[in-house]
């Protein structure tokens, strides 16, 4: 019992370093809090979940008066909520571009390369969608500099 209580208070001694430089990057820049939610199911119900879970949580931080920030990064086959002519939650993401401009949706290049290859035509998306190199290396980075994640 006492070498798990060392091991345990040693563990916590090397640990307080790296969620004080955590704390520190999410507060440099006055946004305290910052999540991702991950999209990658075709699945109209889990997209709306996804939705539903970034409004609900800008609505929380909005009646404490704090700044939240939150990215959908969509993949696989979860780009189809971002493809135009083809998501169903188009009228949703539009409304929220218009309406939240603290939530932001970003696109996995890797899955439209892919979708281009097997149909031969271009992955045409919805206005004001970012598209970065891969959507899991995105949120890997976001996780590095102290985002929280959520995959409904």
């Amino acid at each position: 019992m006492l070498r798990f209580a060392a091991a345990f208070a040693a563990v916590m001694a090397l640990s307080l370093p790296a969620s004080a430089q955590m704390k520190k990057a999410k507060l440099d820049d006055g946004v305290r809090h910052r999540l991702i939610i991950q999209v990658n199911d075709n699945d109209a119900a889990k997209m709306n979940l996804a939705l539903n879970n970034a409004a609900n949580v800008s609505t929380y931080y909005a009646g404490k008066g704090e700044e939240v920030e939150i990215e959908i990064v969509a993949y696989g086959p979860g780009l189809n909520m971002l493809i135009a002519g083809k998501s169903p939650v188009s009228k949703r993401i539009t409304s929220f571009q218009q309406g939240m401009p603290n939530v932001a949706f970003t696109a996995c290049g890797n899955t439209m390369s892919n979708m281009k290859k097997k149909t031969g035509k271009d992955v045409v998306l919805m206005s004001k969608i970012k598209v970065v190199p891969a959507g899991v290396t995105r949120i890997m980075d976001l996780q590095e500099k102290g985002w929280s994640y959520l995959k409904p």
